[in-house]
C-alpha cells in the first residue's frame, strides 16, 4: 500500500538520506520517493509494519505531521528553507512570496497567516532567520566575499546585510567572523 507521510523536522539533504539509509535496510517497506518534509512509501498492509515506520521516523528525530494546517506550515518551512540554502541566487529572480505561493498552491496571504497563528513567529521573520544563517554558513565557508554574499541573499546592499545581521544576532559580521561556532544556530532551532 502507498502511502505518503509529511514528518516535522525534516529540514536537510543529510536527513533525507539518513531516512533512505534507515528505511532501505526494511524489507517491509519500499521508497518510492523522499523529498524534505515528505516520504512517499510502500509498506505492507500490516498495522505492525506502521508501528515500526512510525517508531523508525522518532528514532530518526522525525515526527509525522497529520493535521492539514500543520501540514501546510511545514511544507512553508521546508519551501524557505530549499529557497534560502538550496537555490543559489534564485532569490533574486523570484520574490519570497512567489516561490513559496507557488511551491505549495496557496495564496501567500493563507499561507503567512498560518505560519503565524502555529509559529507565533512572521514568515518573514523566519525567512530572514534562514538568510542570517545561510550568510553565516557562507561567511564560514571563506568562498564569498560580504559583498558576494549580500548579492547571492537578494540583499541591496552589504550595509543592509549588515544592518539586518546585527538586528537578527546582536553582533556585527566582524565579530562573528571571529568566533564563529560561538554564533552558529541549527535550522531547527530556528523552526521549533
Amino acid at each position: 500500500m502507498i502511502k505518503i507521510y509529511y514528518l516535522k523536522n525534516m529540514f536537510s539533504k543529510s536527513c533525507i538520506q539518513l531516512l533512505e539509509v534507515v528505511l532501505s535496510s526494511n524489507q517491509h517497506i519500499i521508497i518510492h520517493k523522499i523529498s524534505l518534509g515528505e516520504a512517499i512509501l510502500d509498506i505492507d498492509d500490516n498495522p505492525e509494519t506502521e508501528n515500526k515506520l512510525l517508531k523508525l521516523f522518532k528514532k530518526c528525530g522525525f515526527e509525522l505531521v497529520k493535521d492539514s494546517d500543520d501540514k501546510i506550515v511545514e511544507r512553508t518551512k521546508q519551501a524557505a528553507i530549499e529557497l534560502i540554502f538550496y537555490s543559489y541566487n534564485t532569490n533574486s529572480l523570484i520574490r519570497n512570496s512567489e516561490y513559496i505561493s507557488q511551491k505549495l498552491q496557496l495564496p501567500y496571504e493563507k499561507i503567512a497567516k498560518l505560519f503565524k497563528k502555529k509559529t507565533k513567529t512572521t514568515l518573514e521573520k523566519f525567512i530572514i532567520a534562514l538568510k542570517i544563517e545561510k550568510a553565516k554558513e557562507m561567511l564560514v565557508s571563506n568562498e564569498f566575499s560580504v559583498s558576494e554574499i549580500a548579492y547571492m541573499l537578494d540583499y541591496s546592499s552589504v550595509h543592509y546585510l549588515s544592518n539586518q545581521f546585527k538586528k537578527t544576532t546582536g553582533i556585527t559580521i566582524s565579530d562573528f567572523k571571529k568566533n564563529p561556532t560561538k554564533y552558529r544556530v541549527a535550522i531547527e532551532d530556528l523552526i521549533n
